[in-house]
């Protein structure tokens, strides 16, 4: 996907079909080129959160109406050490169960099958990562078993969980888990799978900042952004990058 974007990172408009991982490395591609073509989206994901944020409709045809009507804005992408992502990004938990389902979808299960075993071995497999934390001007140790980075202010509410109220404040939202047994996060993994957890009782809210920094122990980390997973050398610096990306909308 990087490769085919930054090749027409020149044109006006670069419309990219995809589920919110496809388009986060998109717009980093675009990004990382210097581009100033708006990104039109074709929802073509499994959840599909970026499109529904910016009201892209899940039918083909309207979208391709939208992106032709030309209505554009500007949103903010997030960074860290170079990778770019549209929604969020997390460390621990949730990466161990993407590594898990992903090898287990490339076995054949069907992806919804896959999240059940997947959180059981990573449940079985469990960290608490110590970290240190440098934001809003203090420093900071934690130990938790996840820490979640979103792109803007992710909202509290039960009926609009998951959401965001805007994706062009320019700040990152910052949530860890607390140190909880085996059993407590198993509930905490199927409700995240199934887009159920509930982010008032399952995560602490830190802060919400333009950039942060992270220290690990070890030399790399694993991270999903957007629902990808990639390993990342410490210490990680995000960052978000305030109106850096337009997108037909």
């Amino acid at each position: 996907m990087a490769d085919a974007v930054a090749a027409v990172a020149d044109a006006p408009l670069v419309v990219v079909g995809g589920g919110d991982g496809t388009l986060g490395g998109a717009a980093g591609a675009l990004l990382a080129a210097g581009s100033t073509a708006a990104l039109g989206i074709l929802a073509l994901g499994t959840r599909n959160h970026l499109a529904g944020e910016l009201d892209v409709p899940a039918d083909l045809g309207a979208a391709a109406r939208l992106i032709a009507g030309g209505g554009r804005r500007r949103i903010d992408v997030g960074r860290v050490n170079g990778r770019h992502f549209v929604n969020n990004a997390s460390i621990g938990l949730y990466p161990a169960l993407v590594e898990r389902r992903d090898a287990l979808k490339a076995a054949g299960l069907p992806k919804w099958l896959a999240n059940l075993p997947a959180a059981g071995s990573a449940l079985a497999r469990l960290r608490h990562h110590r970290l240190r934390l440098h934001l809003d001007g203090e420093r900071r140790s934690i130990r938790t078993p996840l820490l979640f980075v979103g792109n803007n202010r992710y909202l509290l509410e039960r009926r609009r969980l998951g959401q965001r109220a805007r994706l062009d404040e320019g700040v990152l939202s910052v949530f860890a888990v607390g140190p909880r047994s085996r059993l407590g996060l198993a509930g905490l993994a199927l409700r995240t799978v199934i887009g159920r957890a509930d982010a008032q009782a399952d995560y602490a809210a830190l802060a919400a900042v333009p950039a942060f920094t992270v220290r690990i122990h070890g030399e790399d980390i694993a991270v999903a952004l957007d629902g990808e997973v990639t390993r990342l050398a410490g210490p990680l610096r995000f960052e978000c990058l305030a109106g850096a990306l337009e997108v037909a909308a």
